[in-house]
């Protein structure tokens, strides 16, 4: 029997189908599945498939010359102490990026180096914003730092204090930035920190809050 066009992934148009894809509104190969995934596909994270996928990525393994801004120490006795700000930040990250169409991790990554870029500068005394070029990350940018503005007042009116230190924000986007370079699975449009976040924030068990990397 001839296969006709109708009975073909949409992808490779080779091989039999096995599985919808909510990507393609189609019916595609697991082949195509496994390696489009995320590479050429925008996988909704609520696709069954790409769930299962995430269950056997692995962490990477980080090394200390892994990581960038090395300098800025964050240590476990920093995170406890900064828990509820790490918590505001985490989340505006991932509202903000599931509220811009097309925001994957690595536009995070591009904003989460920008904000440290900022903060870095605002230790210093001076008054210089450093804007990602990428403009989906520009966006991420724009609206973490309304989330700080937000997490400021918020924070003046529960304990009556006006100052969050710039050194206390920047430690808490040096520990997402070694989180997103954690939980990456380095496909272009892959969203693995996110879903790592959204997990999280869902009502998962929560992981122990602790450095990535002891410094």
């Amino acid at each position: 029997m001839k296969i006709t066009s109708c009975m073909l992934c949409r992808l490779c148009e080779m091989r039999r189908p096995r599985r919808y894809c909510p990507a393609v509104h189609a019916d595609i190969c697991s082949i195509c599945c496994g390696n489009e995934r995320e590479v050429s596909l925008n996988c909704p994270l609520e696709c069954e498939y790409l769930q299962e996928a995430r269950k056997h990525e692995r962490p990477r393994e980080l090394r200390s010359e892994d990581l960038p801004n090395q300098d800025i120490h964050v240590t476990e006795k920093f995170l406890r102490e900064h828990e509820e700000l790490l918590m505001f930040m985490a989340h505006s990250l991932l509202d903000a990026a599931l509220q811009t169409p097309g925001a994957v991790d690595s536009d995070t990554r591009d904003a989460l180096e920008s904000l440290i870029r900022t903060y870095r500068t605002l230790q210093s005394g001076l008054v210089y914003e450093t804007r990602p070029t990428n403009m989906v990350a520009a966006v991420l940018h724009e609206r973490m730092q309304a989330a700080v503005q937000e997490f400021r007042r918020q924070f003046t009116e529960n304990t009556g204090l006006s100052t969050l230190r710039d050194a206390e924000i920047l430690g808490v986007l040096a520990f997402l930035q070694r989180m997103e370079i954690k939980q990456a699975n380095g496909r272009p449009r892959g969203r693995a920190f996110l879903d790592h976040l959204r997990g999280y924030f869902a009502g998962e068990p929560a992981p122990e809050i602790r450095p990535l990397i002891q410094q």
